[in-house]
């Protein structure tokens, strides 16, 4: 059964792990438990996960697009946040069935448990500010303001998406959706760059061969 990496870290690690056992020979070949491969999704043929959602929202999303993005994370059905929120209470749950009160000065099953619990009422809370927000997101203007006034706020996002560091190509999208965010991807995306050789003044141009396939330009950084 295939599983997922939900981060570039984790996909990393991995990786890491894999070459160091490999190093060692603490798995021979033929013997123990196989090793395991994960599958990376692909934001674009999943729109609906984490990733694909991240990838759709990109700075020059109509603020309809946006608060229906967030209206997606917070569903009661098949909302990610919904279920990581059920995933939290399942395991707080599968820890009070271990609860043990005997000893009256020694309880770090309680302890576990109450940080799951915790973290239980946090998720909601999270869920409560989303669906608030979401109408806020509807009420934005569509253009941006003046850049002077991003200053003010810190960017919170740190990290790239999978498809930005493994190299996968994206999906064909709408024009509307093609901006400077998909610039900037496809621009990662990109190994190395190329660099062409310019032609001495007055030379004629070389029609030997034709010229290679013009690349997306990159936002510049």
């Amino acid at each position: 059964m295939p599983k997922y990496y939900s981060s570039i870290g984790e996909a990393v690690g991995a990786a890491m792990q894999h070459n160091i056992r490999l190093a060692h020979c603490s798995a021979a070949p033929g013997s123990g438990k196989p090793l395991q491969v994960r599958h990376l999704p692909s934001a674009p043929a999943d729109p609906y996960s984490v990733c694909g959602m991240t990838s759709r929202l990109h700075e020059d999303a109509s603020p309809d697009e946006v608060a229906g993005i967030i209206e997606e994370v917070t569903g009661a059905l098949v909302g990610p946040l919904p279920q990581l929120t059920e995933l939290v209470a399942s395991a707080a749950d599968w820890t009070r069935a271990r609860l043990d009160f005997d000893d009256p000065h020694h309880h770090p099953i309680f302890e576990t448990w109450t940080r799951l619990a915790a973290a239980y009422g946090m998720l909601q809370d999270v869920r409560e500010q989303l669906e608030v927000a979401e109408d806020g997101l509807a009420a934005c203007p569509a253009e941006r303001t003046d850049p002077r006034h991003h200053q003010m706020v810190n960017v919170l996002r740190s990290r790239e998406l999978l498809d930005d560091v493994l190299g996968a190509e994206a999906a064909p999208v709408p024009s509307a959706a093609r901006n400077v965010d998909s610039d900037r991807q496809r621009a990662a995306r990109a190994s190395s760059p190329r660099t062409g050789i310019s032609p001495s003044p007055g030379s004629p141009p070389a029609t030997a061969a034709p010229p290679p396939a013009p690349r997306p330009a990159g936002r510049p950084r």
